[in-house]
């Protein structure tokens, strides 16, 4: 029987790999349909014969030529029109050999290329955000779907009909020659900036956050950074997830959810701050600010306090009110609506939340009512509404399903 451990790790490694994976399918065969079909077909069959015999020695050229010979299985399956492209593929001997076909693209990382494609203009906003988190990020349509306020299924077909849309488009998959790549990637540093929101207070489960998906956010956006040294938003992107990044280990301990007074300042990891101070304090010099530079400046004034008590809310709220000029999301009024309650008392945030509900009904809005709820409850017990803020706390709980976060959401609904 396979140990909790191997699994731990095949686990890890697929997950590692995948993305991986799909980029080299997706370059050798132009089909990211079928790509991601045969890529999940891999990642299954590896899944049982890696527990029942042994992790290979190379898993990601393991999983390439099982993926290779997944996706011939299913160009073979297609109709008629589809033959022609089976033929293309036959005609090459180079294309028949699977042994010898992926020696190259095993040591490449494709995840830039990946992020371009699935963030092609023929795509909307949503579409290309769930393919990315999809193709790249990992996450399972479930997950997408809960993150969204949707069911799994309209999901799921999104998802489809993306994959269809990118092969009507004819997207290729190659940086040289795309002629709208800042507007590409433009979605692809809010693409990521939406992975690591999700890896650091994921929607469901039983941990608070996702290791894995803010590392690897990080890690992809570290490489945009390195392919764009002039743009000041990705160097404040990633500045914003190093930044936030080094509180994690102080956010949850033995299971429970510690809010940000309350978290050990000695715990956060200071090689973070300071890389993620340099590059907000470089970017900002540029002098054109944009909305991951202010979430980065915002997140610093945080790290930069040494109590809780020294933290400079009128300057967050100040930032946040910017932010919101230029982003006018939900999440960001909420934000906006703690920074003032801190910096000038809970009964002007509950007015303010009072406002901003009236005009944007972020209580009925999928994406922002279960925050809004938590935000309402906590500043009802401020001004000592308790029994008030005691049923908004019991409304949030029943409604995460993160186990985190909704056990603290319970305490707190108990008094």
């Amino acid at each position: 029987m396979t140990s909790p451990t191997v699994r731990r790790r095949i686990e890890e490694i697929l997950r590692q790999e995948a993305p991986q994976v799909l980029g080299a399918l997706v370059r050798r065969f132009g089909r990211f349909d079928l790509a991601e079909d045969a890529t999940q077909e891999a990642l299954l069959a590896a899944h049982g014969t890696w527990q029942a015999e042994a992790i290979p020695a190379e898993p990601r050229g393991w999983l390439i030529r099982v993926g290779y010979r997944k996706l011939i299985d299913l160009l073979r399956a297609e109709d008629a029109d589809r033959r022609r492209e089976y033929e293309w593929l036959a005609s090459d001997p180079r294309r028949r050999d699977v042994a010898g076909a992926f020696v190259t693209p095993v040591a490449r990382d494709d995840s830039l290329e990946l992020l371009v494609l699935c963030c092609h203009p023929a795509l909307t906003g949503s579409s290309q955000i769930a393919l990315t988190l999809r193709a790249v990020g990992g996450l399972t349509t479930a997950e997408i779907a809960h993150a969204y306020g949707v069911p799994e299924a309209t999901m799921a077909t999104r998802i489809s009909r993306a994959k269809q849309t990118l092969r009507r488009a004819g997207a290729r998959f190659e940086l040289a020659g795309v002629d709208d790549l800042d507007a590409r990637l433009t979605a692809v540093e809010r693409v990521l900036y939406l992975i690591f929101n999700e890896g650091y207070t994921a929607t469901a489960g039983p941990s608070l956050v996702r290791v894995d998906l803010t590392s690897e956010a990080i890690r992809l956006a570290r490489m945009l950074v390195a392919a764009r040294d002039d743009d000041p938003e990705a160097q404040g992107l990633l500045a914003f997830m190093l930044l936030t990044e080094a509180r994690r280990e102080a956010r949850e301990i033995d299971d429970v959810l510690v809010v940000l007074d309350d978290q050990d300042r000695a715990s956060w990891d200071r090689t973070l701050i300071e890389e993620g101070s340099r590059l907000i304090e470089a970017a900002w010099e540029r002098g054109q600010v944009g909305p991951f530079q202010l979430q980065a400046a915002i997140s610093a004034v945080h790290v930069n306090a040494a109590t809780a008590a020294d933290t400079d809310w009128p300057q967050i709220a100040a930032l946040y009110l910017w932010l919101e000029r230029l982003e006018p999301t939900g999440v960001v009024r909420l934000s906006r609506v703690v920074a003032v309650s801190r910096a000038f008392g809970a009964r002007r945030g509950l007015a303010l939340l009072d406002e901003l509900d009236r005009k944007h009904a972020l209580s009925s809005d999928p994406l922002t009512a279960s925050r809004a709820r938590i935000v309402r409850a906590h500043l009802l017990d401020e001004v000592g509404e308790h029994s008030a803020a005691r049923a908004g706390f019991a409304e949030a709980a029943a409604s995460s399903a993160n186990e985190v976060e909704k056990r603290y959401l319970e305490e707190r609904a108990r008094g």
